[in-house]
């Protein structure tokens, strides 16, 4: 079949949810049609997350990575008021600007649910954290953050589902193939063989999506710049150990420069109370974690991930298949995710069912006892390493035996296009918003992406 309209958003993860509300709110009259290989929020349900099963199945489509909220919609809901990191929107605008969309994006989610609560670094016990923490040579980044909650994370993406479902044209279970540029537009191809036209295009990939739009834009002849892969581990240790940190600012964003290789590594992704979780990215398991706001549903142990950030110069171009393999070597071994306590990596030996059934630390996943030093490099191992000694030293017991370490948890940035103030490609008409899109990393700066198109198309029209 061949469909028109004015405009088409491929991809309906937070960056094109938003630009499609954007749009409708501002030019109700508008038919917008937003495709997306996944179903719609209700039909989306994970098996692991479920508890149907322990392990990933490789379900056709990814329920965890697409489908109506993208892969935010299983997260926690994290939201950072800031510019300091979640993306790269500061490339394009200036600070207050950005600031400005992340608020009103904000308001948008509170009109449909979510909490008013906001952490914050900026009060007397973050500044004494944040003191202590350079005492040690690490450094606290500064933020504010909303903590959603992974059960209303939901709830707030089916009120906003049901607030556009008869004003936008969703075709869900629909995968876009093929980008084409027409006399006076574009022409999407599905992968069921229907075709969209349409005058301004949008293309909120997302991170399932992100290999393959690369590969749109490289035969588009539109020009790729590589951003980074970060290699890491997810940590799980009893809450009672972070839970001084984690009560003044929810989720720390400690950064340190290692000592030996003066690489960086960072915490990422913090949940208290929270569950360790496997996800499917094009086919490779990695690990993931979220926690629910609801204090019955919470666990005993906090997880976050330990990322060392790897960029890459010529002659080496393929950063996103280098964490795939770095990934897959992990599955290779365990058939999946591979967990090992800390104590065992330091002497060499193998975690197994007998020495994980030991642990005072219970795992919240149910991952392949292990030895990650065979999947890991030793480069990124060593700074984990060290970082998990830094980290002891603000908060004793993150260097504990029993401490445990799930990998490998990889988090590819997918190449940027060269775009334009209001993020349109070289193409004009054509906008590359959100994670897949190499711009934002998080669910504030993926949103506000989407409505800063959004009103850059309405100003044309």
């Amino acid at each position: 079949m061949k469909h028109h309209s004015d405009i088409v958003i491929i991809g309906s993860g937070t960056a094109g949810i938003y630009a499609g509300y954007e749009l409708k709110k501002l030019h109700p009259g508008l038919n917008v049609c937003i495709l997306d290989r996944g179903g719609d929020i209700y039909s989306r349900s994970c098996p692991i997350v479920s508890g149907k099963v322990k392990e990933c199945i490789h379900c056709d489509v990814c329920h965890t990575m697409c489908g109506f909220g993208g892969a935010g919609a299983f997260s926690d809901g994290k939201y950072n008021f800031t510019t300091a990191f979640g993306g790269w929107l500061n490339d394009y605008l200036p600070d207050d600007e950005i600031m400005e969309l992340i608020e009103y994006v904000d308001s948008v989610n509170v009109q449909h649910g979510a909490t008013q609560q906001i952490f914050s670094t900026d009060t007397k016990e973050a500044r004494a954290l944040e003191k202590k923490a350079l005492e040690n040579d690490l450094h606290l980044l500064q933020a504010k953050v909303k903590h959603l909650g992974t059960e209303n994370n939901l709830k707030i993406l089916q009120h906003i589902y049901e607030s556009l479902r008869d004003s936008i044209e969703f075709h869900f279970h629909t995968g876009a193939q093929e980008i084409k540029t027409l006399a006076n537009g574009f022409e999407v191809i599905t992968d069921n063989g229907d075709t969209f036209a349409c005058q301004y295009l949008i293309a909120a990939p997302g991170r399932s999506g992100a290999a393959w739009f690369a590969s749109q834009c490289s035969a588009l002849g539109l020009e790729l710049i590589n951003n980074q892969v970060d290699i890491g581990v997810r940590i799980e240790l009893p809450a009672k150990v972070f839970e001084h940190i984690t009560d003044v600012v929810y989720e720390s964003k400690l950064v340190y420069r290692t000592q030996q290789y003066g690489d960086q590594v960072r915490t990422f992704c913090m949940n208290p109370y929270g569950y360790v979780v496997a996800e499917n990215v094009d086919g490779i398991n990695t690990v993931n974690g979220h926690s629910y706001s609801d204090p019955a549903l919470r666990s005993e142990n906090t997880n976050f991930a330990l990322l060392v950030s790897n960029r890459f110069t010529d002659p080496f171009d393929q950063p996103y298949r280098y964490g795939r393999h770095i990934a897959s070597l992990s599955n290779m071994l365990g058939g999946g995710i591979l967990v090992q306590r800390f104590g065992d990596l330091l002497k060499g030996v193998r975690t197994n069912a007998h020495r994980l059934s030991k642990s005072f630390t219970r795992p919240t996943l149910a991952a392949t006892p292990g030895d990650l030093s065979l999947a890991l490099p030793k480069r990124q191992l060593d700074d984990i390493i060290e970082m998990i000694y830094a980290l002891n030293k603000i908060a004793p017991g993150t260097a504990n035996y029993d401490t445990l370490l799930y990998g490998a948890e990889v988090k590819f940035y997918s190449a940027r296009l060269k775009l334009t103030n209001h993020l349109e490609t070289q193409y004009p008409n054509f906008f590359a918003i959100g994670d897949g899109a190499g711009v934002t990393r998080g669910l504030a700066q993926a949103g506000a992406s989407g409505v800063l198109a959004a009103r850059e198309i309405i100003s044309r029209i």
